[in-house]
């Protein structure tokens, strides 16, 4: 049989471009090696966090469901940074490892033009420098328009412990040793990633009484924009904060000639996350601290597994042992599953156009790990818009790219394709140059305009939109119409601000950091009320209007400069005085745009003022 679209892989990545390219009406397969590991958490059991909570929120915005899923399995959910303002809010829940993946299972198996199919994928079919199938292990040729890699870390993946080095998935599962070789074989750019995971803890072997308790949030909390919240505040399973001490630095020091990464293997070329490094790298690159916090974090309801976040080590397990039972609550902990490290193949991502298809092989798609990220969240935005943007390239429509100033997702995408990546990219708010505008209250307003557009979110929730923009911009002109006078001086005061001598609009009076609108509501200075979140959009545009006013400003010119196009057929060698490095990181990134030209490192302002008089002079551009 052919389809009009293979997903290969079926992690966070493969089910959101399986999902997103099946609701669009396509006939899809999704291939992967073992159906009941769809979905699997195989590292942390989070969903969430700094800027990643906000990623979800955009995957639900534009009509994918890793937010409605992670709504339906959670433990435990917070608001992370509340205290230090809207532009680094974020929802971070613990996930049940057991029930995720099973209502992920749930949502793929109901989703019509959807297939699933148990194999592994090694090599591709490709006729005039075009996808046109997959070939998998035992030689069986499954032919598409479109096919999309989501590959995660099976590429030739390698388990690390000590000085052992096992061919192997996370799970134990067997890995596609050749695939990336053909990859390398087509022209591509393969490089060596790796990262790391930490041991799990039989959890009634634990002295909780040396722990400090932290609990979700006392208020309800959802990813998704269209569902209710799914849990009971009081019903939150709780996670637990200990310190490392300096017996368990002296254990890692003592023995670091022990460990993968240090000694213990001499062939590693992976190079892991630096962001999300392992307990040994902790200690090494940051000698003068004392002490490095760890979370106790429950794994599911259904076994009794707790996982020691901030403790990946590739350690042998006996120097496992003697780790963590340095640590406080855990001097008797038997641990269920040790940690490891693992090491595998993914491309170079500046071989991806923005949409993420291939530059090398028309109508290949990746997305996920294989391009070079790191998390469950990073992995799933670029699955949806690989799986929007190959059903678009079906349809003979333009991609959907998203801009540095409209998603976290395209702050993410534009970093891989322009910048390319060293060690597994992490997205962090510190990347978004337009983060107030980038708000975790805000996806639904930026992106589900987007998601109406591609066919993914329904009429009843595009009109749940607009609903909620005409009330935000009714209660903006009540509060500018609305004037209260100095009668009102004593409530003023008794809140602790200043006096007035005049009419005072509302809107004037919510810039004051000491006022709120529900203050002004208790104390009936304001008389008209709303749902929470129009008044929370409402309150935020009020309070940080200056700020958002002039990151939209800035926001404006890299709009300009991403509307100066660069011909696909521009050949930089012909440039005058154009530096060489610029000419060949131009030539090989290809970028689309003055804007994204940039961006690429190597290239300085100079190379930019030479190249927009060039595209003035032949181009008219």
């Amino acid at each position: 049989m052919e389809y009009e679209i293979i997903v290969v892989g079926g992690g966070h990545a493969g089910c959101e471009a399986a999902v997103a390219a099946a609701k669009k009406n396509h006939q899809t397969l999704l291939v992967t090696g073992r159906i009941e590991n769809i979905a699997t958490m195989p590292c942390n059991p989070s969903i969430g966090g700094s800027a990643k909570g906000i990623v979800v929120r955009e995957i639900d915005a534009l009509g994918g469901i890793m937010g409605k899923v992670t709504d339906k399995s959670l433990l435990q959910i917070k608001m992370l940074n509340y205290a230090k303002g809207p532009a680094v809010r974020a929802l971070r829940a613990q996930a049940d490892k057991i029930t995720y993946p099973k209502e992920m299972l749930k949502v793929l198996k109901s989703q019509d033009n959807l297939d699933l199919k148990e194999a592994i994928i090694e090599d591709l079919i490709i006729e005039n420098n075009q996808i046109k199938g997959v070939i998998t292990e035992t030689g069986e040729k499954i032919f598409a328009k479109i096919v999309i890699l989501t590959t995660g870390t099976y590429l030739k993946s390698d388990i690390l412990i000590g000085d052992t080095r096992t061919r192997e998935g996370p799970h134990g599962e067997k890995p596609s040793n050749y695939l990336s070789d053909n990859l390398k074989k087509y022209g591509f750019k393969i490089i060596r990633l790796k990262t790391g995971t930490p041991p799990r803890i039989a959890k009634n072997s634990i002295d909780f009484s040396k722990t400090k308790i932290e609990e979700g949030d006392k208020v309800y909390h959802t990813f998704s924009f269209d569902d209710k919240p799914n849990y009971k505040i009081e019903e939150q399973v709780p996670c637990h904060l200990i310190y490392t001490t300096s017996e368990t630095h002296k254990i890692i020091l003592d023995n670091l000639n022990k460990s993968s990464m240090y000694g213990g293997l001499n062939d590693i070329t992976g190079i892991g996350p630096r962001y999300c490094p392992s307990i040994e790298d902790k200690i090494v690159r940051f000698k003068d601290k004392e002490k490095h916090q760890l979370f106790l974090e429950p794994e599911s309801l259904y076994y009794d597994d707790i996982y020691l976040q901030g403790f990946s080590t590739s350690m042998p397990k006996y120097v496992q042992e003697k780790m963590v039972h340095s640590l406080p609550g855990l001097e008797k902990a038997v641990i269920n599953k040790y940690a490891y490290a693992i090491e595998y193949d993914a491309i170079y991502p500046t071989q991806l156009k923005r949409s993420l298809e291939t530059k090398i092989i028309e109508n290949l798609f990746t997305a996920g790990q294989i391009n070079g990220t790191s998390g469950y969240e990073e992995a799933a935005c670029q699955g949806l818009i690989a799986g929007i943007n190959a059903s678009l390239k079906l349809e003979n429509k333009e991609p959907l790219i998203l801009k540095r100033n409209e998603a976290y997702i395209g702050v993410l995408i534009d970093d891989l394709v322009t910048k390319g990546v060293r060690d597994p990219y992490r997205l962090l708010t510190s990347r978004a140059e337009y983060r107030l505008l980038l708000r975790h209250d805000n996806a639904d307003l930026r992106l589900r305009e987007y998601g109406y557009q591609v066919g993914l979110i329904n009429n009843e929730q595009y009109q749940k939109l607009l609903a909620k923009k005409t009330k935000i911009k009714e209660l903006l002109e009540k509060l500018k119409s609305v004037k209260v006078t100095p009668s009102s001086n004593d409530i003023l005061e008794k809140l602790g601000s200043t006096k007035i001598k005049d009419g005072y609009s509302l809107y004037e009076l919510l810039k004051r950091p000491e006022i709120t609108y529900q203050k002004l509501l208790i104390n009936k200075i304001i008389d008209f009320n709303y749902e929470e979140e129009i008044i929370e959009q409402v309150e935020l545009n009020i309070k940080y209007e200056g700020y958002i006013k002039k990151a939209e400003k800035e926001a404006l010119k890299l709009i300009n400069l991403e509307n100066k196009l660069i011909p696909d057929d521009i050949d930089y060698n012909k440039i005058v005085n154009l530096a060489s490095e610029a000419k060949q990181k131009l030539s090989e990134i290809r970028p689309t745009s003055i804007g994204q030209a940039i961006r690429i490192s190597g290239v300085n302002p100079a190379d930019i003022s030479i190249l927009s008089i060039y595209l003035k002079k032949e181009y008219n551009r």
